[in-house]
């Protein structure tokens, strides 16, 4: 019995390391398009169409549920593959659901009209796609009202993670915060809108100061998983766990290895 786990590339390992710590006893099947990688500056269309494409084969994989673990696949292709129909019995679901729980303190499941929250300045931080797409702040007003959100495209933070260079990485975070601090000097909240971004969550912090509340996804998202696998005991599926790439296998295992500082053995997809 496997849950999948998708990311274009390796940021999706944050959000895996923390499911498998909130649930020790679920197999986890991670799939990661690294030879196609980065998303977050592809346009929508072909981020739709390469995540539908690897969520059917880790269907195929034997997943029933899919955890789309990349924000910008999230933000171009979840909602239109749960609009389109999804085969009997599977489900793909996203990571804004926890991150907007988190925000606006009602559940998913909650549709009464939007309201207004205690948090009224907001700090997105995220890819150039995820940014542009506008889906962060439209699944938030449906949820929320007086809300402000000032969204910051990060170029160049991913692939500098990616490529295991994490002083440049540091160096292009506080770029950025400086970048939105200019557009919104006192944010209160700040959405790391990335599974990239809590590996720099320290430095986030500190440029925005310690009365900004930083909202990072792995552990929202796992304590969302969890809850959701309760409700439904049937979503485990009936594939074998396992680590499979689109790119390299060498190669990516040697990068996921330093990323999560433990052993990790992928297979080609």
């Amino acid at each position: 019995m496997a849950v999948g786990i998708f990311d274009s590339g390796l940021g999706g390992l944050t959000v895996l390391d923390a499911a498998q710590k909130r649930l020790p006893d679920v197999d986890f099947l991670y799939y990661g398009d690294n030879a196609r990688a980065p998303y977050g500056v592809r346009d929508a269309e072909d981020v739709y169409q390469l995540t539908k494409a690897a969520v059917h084969d880790m269907w195929d994989k034997g997943c029933d549920l899919v955890i789309l673990a990349c924000n910008t696949a999230s933000a171009a292709a979840l909602r239109r593959m749960q609009e389109g129909g999804l085969p009997q019995g599977k489900r793909v679901l996203g990571v804004f659901v926890p991150l907007i729980e988190a925000l606006t303190e009602r559940q998913w499941g909650d549709n009464s009209p939007p309201r207004e929250v205690e948090v009224k300045h907001v700090a997105l931080f995220a890819t150039p796609a995820t940014v542009a797409s506008r889906a962060f702040q439209r699944e938030l007003a449906f949820r929320a009202i007086g809300v402000d959100v000032e969204a910051q495209a990060c170029g160049g933070v991913v692939d500098a993670i990616e490529d295991g260079d994490m002083i440049l990485a540091e160096a292009l975070v506080r770029s950025h915060v400086d970048a939105l601090k200019r557009k919104m000097p006192h944010p209160q909240a700040a959405i790391l809108g990335c599974t990239h971004y809590p590996l720099m969550e320290k430095t986030f912090q500190e440029a925005l100061g310690p009365d900004v509340k930083v909202f990072s996804q792995g552990n929202l998202v796992a304590d969302s998983l969890s809850d959701y696998l309760t409700r439904h005991p049937n979503m485990y599926g009936n594939g074998a766990g396992g680590f499979f790439t689109t790119g390299e296998p060498r190669r990516v295992s040697d990068r996921a290895t330093q990323f999560l500082r433990r052993e990790i053995s992928f297979q080609a997809a």
